[in-house]
């Protein structure tokens, strides 16, 4: 199983992926049934996790709503620490992720909207770097493994404050790796091959370090480094499958 998610998340296309995905949930969920591992999303639990990601590393992905740790750690956070649940937000989802979409519908008080360049699953095809709304649109904006893709971030940064309310929030996750002071990127690299050996994925544009938070600060916004995982305990962080050194990056304009 290792070896078959590695091959399909390396040579299938993120649109076919997403298309069929559900299939693949059904057809696998019967055979890691257990009660070792626990999702919060669709609030079953499991022997263990479908493995995941270029390397295939093991015991990640929820086998029936295809969370990850990240999505995991975020519902928790949002449910546990925010209104968003309860509160009467609009809300734009940027690049939305399978697990949340139909919940996050659902939720009665959100006027709730998707927006994607590419995927099949979202209302409203946008270039993030063009965001189709008005300023001061949204009261959330959601914006997770996006702008590593993109080339001008800042514009897409920029794009999120404008179309934020004042006092409004966006939760903006990038893979970071934080033995890097800065940012590293190179515009010159543009094969797949030598960007996924060097930005860790064939389309990635660059590596965060440490100095992400700064970057989103030029576009206007207040970042608070949020250590929420850290008022999980190793058995819970485990039982969740959740990442313990993933921070949430919450962008506020104030």
């Amino acid at each position: 199983m290792r070896k078959f998610i590695k091959y399909i998340v390396k040579h299938i296309p993120r649109t076919t992926l997403i298309r069929f995905s559900h299939l693949f949930s059904i057809l696998i969920y019967p055979f890691y049934v257990g009660k070792k591992h626990y999702c919060p999303i669709c609030k079953h639990s499991f022997r263990k996790f479908l493995p995941y990601g270029n390397k295939g590393a093991a015991n990640r992905l929820c086998p029936n709503c295809l969370s990850l740790e990240r999505h995991r750690l975020l519902w928790l956070y949002l449910k546990n620490k925010t209104a968003f649940f309860t509160e009467k937000y609009k809300v734009l989802h940027i690049a939305p992720e399978q697990p949340f979409i139909k919940r996050f519908k659902k939720l009665p008080a959100l006027s709730y909207i998707t927006a994607d360049l590419l995927s099949p699953l979202a209302d409203v095809k946008m270039d993030i770097r063009n965001i189709p709304f008005e300023n001061e649109t949204f009261d959330v904006v959601i914006c997770n493994h996006v702008l590593e893709h993109i080339d001008d971030d800042l514009k897409a940064m920029t794009e999120i404050f404008r179309v934020l309310r004042k006092n409004g929030f966006a939760i903006v996750q990038v893979p970071l790796d934080s033995k890097l002071s800065k940012t590293y990127e190179d515009f010159s690299i543009t094969s797949p091959e030598e960007r996924e050996k060097i930005f860790g994925q064939y389309d990635h544009l660059r590596i965060y370090g440490l100095d992400y938070p700064q970057r989103l600060e030029k576009a206007g916004f207040k970042v608070e480094i949020n250590h929420y995982i850290e008022t999980f305990a190793d058995e819970e962080i485990n039982y969740y499958r959740l990442d313990k050194n993933e921070l949430l990056y919450i962008a506020h304009k104030l």
